[in-house]
């Protein structure tokens, strides 16, 4: 499981990435910038989130919706931001390549004469809307908030949510984002991949007219260091629990530990570990307390491996007629179990064969949310190598039952963020003990 792919550097700093595929005419263009919410700081929070719509409001040459041009020529384009990179794309025909790439470019280079207040202050709203339809108005919306703001300090960049707390997206100013465009968005600091039906040295050509012109600017700052196996509880030395009051029918657990950084070690053995707890119907989780007791109508886990840090979570919803206290100790009872034998060969080959197929998947698209281009960029990001999928495969298979069952003794209770999400008005179905959860 290879990918053949030609990497360069222009001058100003830009890592070009080119992978050819000739199988069907198409080409799909990946842009990624090192910048996300980690790049804020309190009081400045949503700034990278809003910035990825400021994107796509015009530049210089293009001051118009970004959107009309590439769909007119069949294109399928979007962008995201996560609190370590944001990331732009364009799925196309192969003839249609020139376009896309000129206004990534302009963007690139020219898109502060053509930010406007009135722009900003138009986009800031419907950011502003994004929040209250994905977070506060949404079910069991507001934990993810509240799990970051515990399991990470205040001057943590993970304490905060990429979208933003309100009261910052609402003071930011025009200012703002000029000096945040101007600090974080240059080609020094961005990795272009071109996968698809190209031909490499005609598409190198094509993205040195395009953007060899832009200016290099500053460097910019050194990412601070992973957190690995030895040290990833962090701040959380003690359990918090904590209860949020919402308008949900059925009262729900997460439970979550920081652990260690993407790539870091002790990452893909907790990725393992929680195929082993709720990777499927057969996982151990889930048949304790879905299938067999019936006492939860979901539970999940993951291991969301972050640049810096990671933080693990295994999330239930209490059946009717049963509570949190219950479901919380068949999972403890569980990770207890595994902390003393850890995972059968059976259940680590089961999720190994998980892994392999999330690979396997990613692979089959050039262009997209994690498709090869996607992949080119994020291994070039993170680890310096566009090449570095046989080695993040590796990672897995070197990952034994005992470093599983090593990392199953750390997520004890008292390492743990505890948040209960119970019916608004009936505080007492949270686990004994919470306190309120801080959300903003």
């Amino acid at each position: 499981m290879m990918l053949d792919w030609t990497r360069q550097t222009l001058d100003n700093g830009l890592d070009v990435i080119v992978h050819e595929d000739h199988r069907c005419p198409i080409a799909a263009v990946n842009l990624w910038y090192h910048v996300g919410s980690r790049n804020e700081s309190p009081g400045r929070t949503g700034l990278a989130h809003l910035f990825e719509h400021l994107m796509f409001e015009g530049s210089l040459h293009h001051d118009r919706n970004y959107f009309t041009p590439l769909q007119q020529a069949g294109a399928a384009v979007n962008g995201s931001t996560n609190c370590d990179r944001t990331n732009y794309w364009e799925v196309l025909p192969a003839n249609a390549l020139d376009l896309a790439l000129w206004l990534e470019s302009d963007r690139m280079g020219y898109l502060l004469p053509a930010l406007t207040a009135a722009k900003f202050e138009n986009q800031r709203d419907v950011v502003l809307n994004e929040r209250r339809q994905q977070y506060e108005n949404r079910p069991y919306g507001l934990a993810l908030i509240a799990l970051m703001s515990a399991l990470f300090p205040p001057d943590h960049p993970y304490h905060w949510t990429t979208i933003g707390e309100t009261a910052d997206i609402r003071t930011a100013t025009l200012e703002d984002a000029h000096a945040f465009f101007r600090a974080w968005y240059r080609p020094g600091n961005a990795s272009l991949t071109v996968a698809g039906d190209v031909e490499t040295e005609r598409t190198m050509d094509a993205v040195r007219r395009h953007f060899e012109e832009i200016p290099a600017g500053p460097a910019v700052p050194p990412a601070e260091p992973r957190e690995g196996a030895a040290s990833p509880a962090g701040g959380v030395e003690t359990e918090r629990r904590l209860r949020l009051e919402d308008r949900v029918e059925l009262p729900r657990l997460y439970l979550a530990w920081r652990t260690p950084a993407l790539f870091g070690e002790g990452d893909a053995g907790m990725d393992l570990l929680a195929h082993v707890l709720a990777g499927g119907k057969t996982s151990r989780l889930y048949r304790a307390l879905v299938r067999d007791r019936r006492i939860a109508t979901d539970v999940s886990a993951a291991q969301n491996s972050r640049e810096r840090a990671g933080w693990f979570c295994i999330t239930a919803t209490a059946a009717p007629g049963h509570g949190l206290p219950e479901v919380d100790e068949a999972i403890s009872g569980q990770l207890a179990a595994l902390a003393a034998d850890g995972p059968g060969a059976d259940e680590l080959e089961r999720g190994l064969a998980q892994v392999e197929a999330q690979f396997v998947y990613g692979l089959q698209t050039v262009g997209g949310f994690s498709g090869r281009s996607d992949q080119l960029n994020a291994y070039n990001v993170f680890t310096g190598d566009p090449g570095f999928l046989a080695r993040d495969r590796a990672r897995y298979r070197e990952t034994g039952v005992d470093q599983v069952r090593y990392l199953a003794r750390r997520l004890t209770p008292g390492r743990r963020v505890a948040l209960s999400i119970v019916p608004a008005g009936d505080p007492r179905r949270a686990l004994a003990g919470s306190a309120p959860a801080g959300v903003s």
